[in-house]
């Protein structure tokens, strides 16, 4: 806790140090869940603009920068066929809904974005100027009605200074899981905002409370955020999430202190190397972009380890009870995105798990930390961290309205034994997937995805180190000695208005012992007894205006589980929900 507190303050001096000496602009995090990365996201992979998201979330001015290129890029008609000449849109009419949607939710964003612009000299398109809000207040505040951009609002005000938007969180789910009645309702705030046109806020929070006879409360073997449980009964449980960043930016990067969730490559059915499986955990962010082709993210991150330290538990004299200590765990991570040309990313990182105290080395963003952990282990395995390395690959529009992409992430893997099947540990996992976009309609995505992860990876014979956080993964949340097909196809009938029916298949082997672990050779792959899961949906949604929407979800699950003599038992569950809610939860 001492070091933590020394590393606090050594951190805001030096950040109120760079406040002081660079001319900062606002960062705020766009929640990672918001329908704004999915339409960048077909943006960039028609060719309109170029998205660099493969660490999310980003910020709301890096979002209202794309939305403005959209805009310019979009509104350009170009010339199609031979003979005689027709002239299209980049953008579908649904597109083009879209984006004055979402211009209008950023609409705080793109006045800033454009103003420092026009103040710079830089020329702006004229319907681009359309977009900055005719009167310039000194002050305008908004309760419950329009924003001066057009956007609902429960709750902002804006003047010179200070900027800030507050909305409620509200929601309630209704349905039948496995046949028998369930609910989920939420309610909560969050608010954003900036200030001096230097740092950026958020905070979200929110209760909720999910109730019925077939609840899962421990949310292990799916991609539903896990929770940790505040109260509990047989046919009730309670949580509570929070969320906060604190940031700043400037010309060629940011850096950030906050807890929330962070995600880092591509899969539409899960995430190798970060995801948003286990609970937000606090961090340390830093981005740095000093040329159009170069992106580096590096995060320090403080983890929940669930393993409490007997040798520091102590009793209370007032109630006799002994107080629990939990062990500290931390996961460092950096990672450089190189783009050799449009719509080409190649990426390669390295990440830490370590425990008991914070260690200096880690903090140094360009530390190789496989060679710090040999520092401060003294080379002693017993004594180390987990240690792994991870790849990424993204092509976006090199094939017409197309994104292929790929994940490798090595845990552990004996280069010298490569050739050798009883030698050889490869504790490894990698995604392949890609989709397709408007071929052949417009407004249609067909996504496709391939995951498998061996044995042993994640995994960690001391409990300290595995690559969890509060007992879930912070990486895919199928965890080790699975595999999963994934397919889906969504379309968008009108702005807001969408149909997704999707399906995948995972076979699931055992859990490795840390002695299977580490053996020569290592389990193959689905060893064990084996669980197959064959999952088939359909999700009808509509966002009715910002942040506010319903939908509708259908899924159904055979699960078929291997007996001791190898012979399967089958059971299907069907789940039918409908829902309401305000307000983004992050």
């Amino acid at each position: 806790m001492k070091n933590f507190k020394s590393f606090t303050i050594l951190f805001f001096l030096a950040l109120s140090l760079s406040l002081a000496s660079m001319a900062f602009a606002q960062t705020v995090f766009e929640p990672i869940n918001s329908n704004v990365y999915d339409f960048l996201d077909r943006m960039a992979q028609k060719g309109v603009v170029q998205f660099s998201d493969i660490a999310r979330p980003v910020s709301r001015m890096y979002i209202a920068k794309k939305l403005l290129e959209v805009k310019e890029v979009g509104s350009r008609e170009y010339v199609v066929g031979s003979g005689k000449e027709k002239k299209e849109s980049r953008l579908s009419d649904v597109e083009r809904e879209d984006l004055e949607f979402y211009l209008k939710d950023f609409g705080f964003e793109v006045k800033t974005i454009l103003r420092s612009a026009n103040a710079s000299g830089v020329d702006s398109q004229s319907d681009m100027k359309s977009t900055i809000p005719a009167a310039d207040l000194h002050s305008v505040t908004t309760l419950i009605n329009w924003d001066p951009y057009g956007r609902w609002r429960l709750f902002s005000y804006e003047d010179s200074l200070f900027q800030i938007n507050a909305d409620p969180i509200l929601g309630y789910q209704t349905g039948k899981r496995d046949g028998a009645k369930y609910s989920h309702s939420w309610n909560g705030v969050a608010l954003y905002g900036y200030v001096a046109g230097k740092i950026g806020f958020s905070l979200s929070f929110n209760d909720n409370s999910e109730t019925g006879t077939t609840i899962d409360p421990t949310k292990n073997f799916t991609p539903v955020t896990g929770v940790s449980i505040t109260k509990a009964d047989n046919n009730n449980i309670q949580y509570d999430q929070v969320e906060a960043n604190i940031a700043a930016d400037w010309s060629w990067g940011d850096v950030a202190i906050g807890k929330d969730f962070l995600n880092w490559g591509y899969g539409r059915s899960g995430l190798l190397v970060l995801s948003d499986k286990a609970p937000s955990f606090p961090y340390i962010r830093l981005d740095l972009h000093p040329v159009k082709w170069l992106h580096f993210n590096y995060i320090h991150a403080w983890l929940n380890s669930n393993v409490i330290d007997s040798t520091s538990a102590y009793a209370t004299l007032l109630k006799g009870n002994s107080r629990a200590i939990f062990r500290d765990k931390y996961f460092v991570s950096h990672s450089i995105t190189v783009t050799p040309e449009d719509g080409l990313d190649f990426s390669i990182g390295e990440s830490m798990i370590y425990a008991d105290k914070l260690e200096i080395p880690y903090l140094i963003p360009i530390m190789f930390f496989r060679l710090a952990d040999h520092y401060l282990s003294q080379n002693n395995n017993n004594a180390g961290g987990n240690a792994s390395i991870f790849f990424g690959v993204s092509s976006r529009n090199q094939l017409k309205n197309t994104h292929l992409y790929g994940t490798l992430f090595i845990d552990e893997f004996t280069v010298e034994n490569i050739f050798n099947s009883q030698k050889q540990h490869m504790q490894i996992g990698f995604t392949l997937g890609g989709s397709v976009t408007d071929l052949p309609i417009d407004n249609l995505t067909l996504t496709a995805e391939f995951t498998k992860i061996y044995p042993g990876t994640y995994t960690h014979y001391i409990p300290t180190l595995t690559y969890q956080s509060s007992g879930y993964s912070i990486g895919d949340w199928m965890g080790t000695d699975a595999d999963r097909v994934y397919g889906a196809i969504d379309y968008r009938f009108i702005r807001g208005l969408q149909a997704t029916i999707w399906g995948q298949y995972v076979r699931k082997g055992a859990a490795a012992t840390a002695d299977e672990q580490y053996s020569n050779p290592q389990p193959p792959f689905l060893f064990g007894l084996r669980t197959n899961y064959a999952y088939v949906g359909a999700d009808l949604s509509y966002e009715i205006t910002n942040d506010f929407s319903a939908k509708m979800q259908f899924q159904t699950t055979n699960i078929s589980t291997q007996q001791q003599d190898l012979s399967y038992v089958s059971h299907r569950m069907n789940e039918f929900y409908v829902s309401l809610q305000y307000g983004l939860t992050r």
